[in-house]
């Protein structure tokens, strides 16, 4: 495991094309307490030529670049046997799943507000000394299936849907009604992977199959079932889907 870096000795690259998106992340990162050193360049190739001459903790780069974008970047980055922790920067929303599939750190909209990419400084400093995740215990639910009380475990549980103050919960091979409010679930289950993506809908990404995000809308696909994403989710569910994804030690 990467030892845990002190107060204002983050090594950050900062790589975007275009020199005032590039000019403004850097003063905005130069003024953040954990941040030591920052260079900047302004393709994927300097990314590369940059990381050969000294190494850095985080790379913050934009996705939509001449030649060597930041996806094929992170790819690179991928096959380092310790890669500087990513985090994309970009004016789009439709590449959160490709950074959740590079192990990004963080996934920032432009324009970026001071107050967001403090806490992608801190996820970098989090996953850099972050030790193994523990394992969380899993739970038997009792349901009733035809007079007679079965157990169920959390595990199997792909989604729960809302009825009224009771939930649904959908399995591969049945669902089951239990006497629990979808919001009551929402807290227990979080811990255990389990996100909320809709009024009616609470997932386990355990079981999510696929995620497409559209202008102001996204669907999850758990097996058979396609589920809506409501607007004020779709954030969560995306930064929920690469903070899932981010490296807590180094890759061998």
């Amino acid at each position: 495991m990467t030892a845990p870096r002190v107060n204002g000795d983050l090594r950050v690259l900062v790589a975007d094309d275009e020199a005032p998106a590039r000019e403004e992340l850097a003063y905005l990162l130069e003024r953040d307490g954990d941040v030591g050193a920052v260079r900047s360049v302004g393709t994927g190739a300097e990314v590369l030529r940059a990381l050969e001459e000294e190494p850095v903790d985080a790379l913050f780069l934009d996705i939509r670049m001449p030649g060597l974008d930041g996806l094929d970047v992170a790819r690179v980055l991928a096959r380092f046997r310790a890669p500087p922790r990513v985090v994309f920067v970009t004016a789009y929303d439709e590449h959160a799943v490709e950074a959740f599939d590079l192990r990004a750190v963080d996934y920032l909209l432009k324009p970026v507000r001071a107050e967001r990419l403090a806490e992608a400084v801190r996820r970098v400093r989090d996953s850099l000394g972050a030790p193994p995740a523990e394992p969380v215990a899993d739970e038997t639910i009792p349901v009733e299936l035809g007079g007679v009380t079965r157990f169920i475990n959390r595990r199997d549980v792909r989604f729960a849907e809302a009825h009224g103050d009771y939930a649904r919960l959908h399995t591969a091979e049945a669902t089951h009604l239990v006497r629990v409010p979808l919001s009551v679930l929402e807290e227990r289950w979080a811990s255990a992977g389990f996100i909320r993506i809709h009024r009616r809908y609470l997932v386990a990404l355990a079981h999510v199959d696929e995620v497409a995000f559209g202008p102001g809308r996204g669907v999850v696909r758990v097996g058979d079932d396609e589920l809506a994403v409501s607007r004020r989710h779709l954030r969560d569910l995306r930064d929920t889907l690469v903070r899932r994804a981010r490296p807590g030690r180094e890759q061998p």
